[in-house]
């Protein structure tokens, strides 16, 4: 084999193994766009880990601060924390951060987000072997007062 040849062979074996280590898809990721001086918002997806982990962090270079957060109702009161510790992945299934539930928080933004932005993202998934894997998105905005996309697509 040419020197050539076995660059070749390395790099296919390379892609091999990066999508072997992909155990963890996410769909329909969006933002919710904001208002001039709105500090906050959430970004909202779909996440499956095929062999189940945790979602460990998240980061973005639109926000100084990102966490992931639960919304819940406490009586009659709505409150919000982070998750210090993430967010479970069961195995095979599906996770749905959306408005008024588990959401990626997006603070300090360094600008206004509005429809058409692209927001990118970097979520951090901790698989059962305590491996991690980075995802890199872009999530677009949608308009302040909008639902979740993928309710919309079911009516």
């Amino acid at each position: 084999m040419t020197l050539k040849h076995l660059a070749a062979v390395a790099f296919l074996a390379s892609l091999s193994v990066g999508s072997a280590l992909a155990q963890t898809a996410v769909s329909e990721a969006w933002v919710r766009g904001t208002v001039p001086a709105q500090k906050a918002t959430g970004a909202f997806m779909q996440i499956k880990s095929a062999q189940g982990g945790r979602l460990v962090s998240a980061a973005s270079s639109v926000a100084g601060v990102v966490e992931i957060h639960e919304m819940k109702m406490d009586g009659n009161v709505m409150k919000m924390a982070a998750l210090p510790k993430g967010l479970e992945l069961p195995a095979g299934q599906t996770v749905e951060l959306k408005p008024g539930g588990y959401h990626v928080m997006l603070m300090e933004l360094k600008q206004p987000l509005k429809d058409g932005d692209s927001v990118p993202l970097s979520l951090v998934v901790e698989g059962k072997d305590g491996k991690r894997e980075t995802l890199e998105l872009k999530a677009p905005v949608r308009p302040l007062g909008a639902a979740n996309p993928a309710a919309m697509h079911q009516h």
